[in-house]
């Protein structure tokens, strides 16, 4: 397409393009980054709608209707250009695929996809029809499929295209037209539609406009059916591979563009095409990471850099030349590192687990919780207790559910000290935290969350992805949406932290700010971790709360990989012996800092054999505290908490269930609690749906567990003692330690 508003160095208005995402409707959509780093989705109208009589009017009216639009499943519009010879409008730039694109590579979406696809669609429509606008343009190439939901992109664009102007119904039965695309692929087959859906899509596909159902009798049609949702990651692993891929390659561009100005975006891959190690990305919140070679593992030097005066924690930029693996920490001095240190990386290889038992239920758990004698499994119908060691009920069960469960950013349960924590709810009330004992699975207490407040003529939010207990306190961790009709990319997000009384529930204080996103509440002392939501392109923090003030602020680190911390949920921070651990440098260094002071203890820088830039998954540590384990793509190490050095390097081998290279799942930051420790064990799951059981003194592998029938999104899984509990499907299976 000949971009008439675009100068030679491919700018549109006051944005660098960076590769085409999109076309649709005689208009192509392309990756911009504004002047200040921001990345956003520019949508360029085609000649031929631009020439059109009235088009300009009715796509000026439609953008100011649209910049008052807010909702869960629209893409906020953040600038456009009415009068350009090319007219032109930016949105929020949001990381995912274009619906086409996901079903054409990898096929139809499954049944609770396809559901959280209807849905999603229905609900960002009925935000537009409820202020007398229309879309105008749903179709598998406005769709954007991203880890949070279904997006509806080109707003104000597609709902000035009509001439006569499309109404409501038509855009029900664009949703209806999507849906059974991405049921059935390129030939449309109503029989492909699941039957929890046929009725209601189809009544979308109605030839009269007035026999169609509203968008909010969809939603409505959709919340009566009650049916199971999907635990986790919404979509299935090869669209999520094959989103990372491409914003890998984005990241590669935009990186470029700001050294060396605007490039042209490399060809796409071909359909079907395999995704390479080079293009998958190390987490999909913003930080890219590209591995090169083969079979990356992580080699690294004989020490890392400690600070050399105490000074609060500053890492500074890699050093240091590559050794013969692909990724590697390396020193942060300015002498190379020795081409033989540290130890050779070991390939995981190992026997299938021998369960201790296995037992099936009635409904598939949605969240798992153990400790050394007791799982709690709670199920959109009620919550279980279970003998660890026989898997037989235990005590009576609970009519406290939880339909979503665990998911990428949310984990609702806890365990510390005798005692179970669930957010949860019951037939009577929601929002409810509530604690019962491990040694009689009674209800210790429950408290009514307040979930909004007024904020001047506002009302604000709260949103709970965290729980997690500590000696006499438990914490509640999340976010606070402010519902003033706004959105704005340039604002960062609002978190907050809750304490409560472990004995009685009783709330003690409450801190909230936009300098806290993601929390970390470590398994000892009084110091909790926060890090920064700030927009993209401004440097972030890591910063000290201190609960023994009542959530004071404490010292602050600034960090330069700001992306890094956008995800809520499952802490992206560690503890372990004093020290706080966090990525930092442009996310490819660990950083360790005193955790009274912040000041800097070591840092290990990460860094590829050919130079591209990596990044680190999120640090987890032993349960004594002494070592902390990072992985990288397809590479675990396990490094000293006191010094940083490396003491062992577990690589995998082979693909992932999609065909691309095998990677940890701890390295993507997106997947909650992928990796755990026992007394003397690591577990960590892989992309290849393999649940790894790791000897923690030497880096080899105890034993492996998969199921051929596990979940799309995989099995759901936790600690307790030496056990590992695995959930799939109906299915609760134990697997000892040491059950290799």
């Amino acid at each position: 397409m000949d971009l008439p508003g675009a100068d030679r160095a491919r700018r549109v208005g006051p944005y660098t393009l960076l590769g085409r995402r999109s076309a649709f409707g005689g208009s192509e959509a392309f990756t911009a980054r504004s002047g200040d780093g921001l990345l956003v989705t520019v949508t360029v109208v085609g000649p031929g709608l631009a020439a059109d009589p009235g088009f300009r009017d009715r796509f000026r009216a439609a953008v100011e209707v649209a910049r008052t639009l807010s909702g869960a499943f629209l893409v906020p519009v953040v600038d456009a250009d009415a009068d350009a010879s090319a007219p032109w409008l930016a949105t929020g730039f949001t990381a995912g695929l274009p619906l086409r694109q996901a079903v054409d590579r990898h096929g139809p979406l499954s049944e609770p996809a396809l559901r959280a696809l209807a849905d999603g669609l229905a609900r960002a429509l009925a935000v537009l029809h409820a202020v007398g606008a229309v879309h105008g343009e749903v179709n598998p190439d406005s769709v954007l499929l991203t880890m949070e939901g279904p997006r509806i992109t080109a707003m104000g664009i597609a709902g000035a295209t009509g001439s006569p102007a499309p109404s409501a119904a038509d855009d029900m039965s664009a949703l209806g037209e999507t849906v059974l695309f991405a049921a059935s692929g390129r030939v449309p087959d109503t029989d492909a539609l699941p039957v929890s859906l046929r009725e209601v899509i189809g009544g979308c596909l109605y030839p009269e406009p007035g026999e169609r159902p509203t968008a909010e009798q969809l939603v409505d049609y959709l919340r009566r059916q009650s049916l199971p949702v999907l635990r986790g990651s919404w979509l299935p692993p090869a669209v999520t591979a094959d989103m990372a891929a491409a914003t890998a390659a984005l990241g590669a561009v935009s990186a470029a563009s700001r050294d060396r100005g605007p490039l042209t975006p490399e060809p796409v891959a071909a359909s079907g095409a395999g995704v390479s190690r080079r293009n998958l990305i190390i987490g999909l919140a913003g930080g890219v990471a590209v591995l090169g070679g083969a079979a990356a593992a992580v080699a690294f030097s004989d020490d890392s850099s400690p600070a050399p005066d105490g000074r609060a924690a500053r890492p500074g930029p890699t050093s240091g030349s590559a050794s013969s693996r692909a990724v590697r920490p390396t020193s942060a001095s300015s002498a190379p590192p020795s081409p033989t240190g540290g130890p050779e990386a070991i390939v995981l290889t190992a026997p299938d687990a021998v369960k201790e038992w296995s037992g099936t239920g009635k409904h598939a758990p949605t969240c798992l919780e153990a400790s050394d004698k007791v799982v709690m499994v709670v199920t959109g119908n009620g919550t279980s207790f279970l003998d660890a060691a026989t898997g037989k009920s235990t005590f009576a069960s609970m009519n406290t559910t939880n339909e979503f469960g665990v998911g990428s950013f949310v984990y609702p349960t806890a365990y510390a000290d005798g005692v179970f924590y669930l957010l949860c709810d019951t037939p009577d009330q929601t929002g409810l935290l509530a604690a019962f004992g491990a040694a009689d699975g009674k209800a210790k207490w429950a408290t009514q969350l307040a979930d909004g407040e007024r904020s001047g003529a506002d009302t604000a939010l709260y949103w709970s992805t965290y729980v997690a207990a500590v000696g006499d306190t438990v914490y509640l961790c999340g976010q606070l949406n402010l519902l003033d009709g706004k959105s704005s990319t340039d604002e960062p997000t609002t978190g907050f932290v809750r304490a409560y009384d472990a004995a009685t529930g009783k709330r003690l204080w409450q801190v909230k700010g936009t300098d806290i996103n993601n929390v970390l509440v470590p398994a000892t002392g009084s110091r909790l971790l926060a890090t920064s939501a700030v927009p993209t392109g401004r440097a972030g923090r890591v910063q000290m709360i201190d609960a023994g003030r009542k959530g004071a602020r404490g010292w602050k680190v600034s960090v330069q990989a700001s992306q890094y911390y956008f995800s809520t949920g499952w802490p992206l921070t560690c503890y372990a012996a004093g020290l706080f651990l966090f990525a930092a440098g442009t996310g490819d260094t660990l950083s360790a800092v005193d955790a009274a002071t912040g000041r800097e203890k070591w840092h290990q820088p990460f860094k590829s054999k050919n130079g591209d830039k990596v990044t680190i998954g999120a640090p987890f540590a032993s349960l004594d505290g002494a070592t902390v384990y990072v992985a990288v793509g397809s590479d675990l190490a396990a490094l000293d908490t006191a010094d940083g050095t490396v003491r062992w390097v577990a690589t995998l081998d082979g693909a992932s269930d999609t065909g691309s290279s095998n990677m940890f799942n701890a390295a993507l930051r997106v997947t909650g609690k992928s990796a755990q420790c026992s007394a003397d064990t690591v577990f960590a799951t892989d992309s290849a749906k393999t649940l790894w059981a790791i000897d923690a003194a030497t880096g080899r592998a105890r034993w492996k567990y998969t199921d051929p029938g596990q979940p799309d999104v995989g099995f759901l899984w936790t600690v307790g003692g030496d056990h590992v509990f695995i959930a799939s499907h109906l299915t609760l299976t134990a697997i000892a330690a040491h059950g290799g």
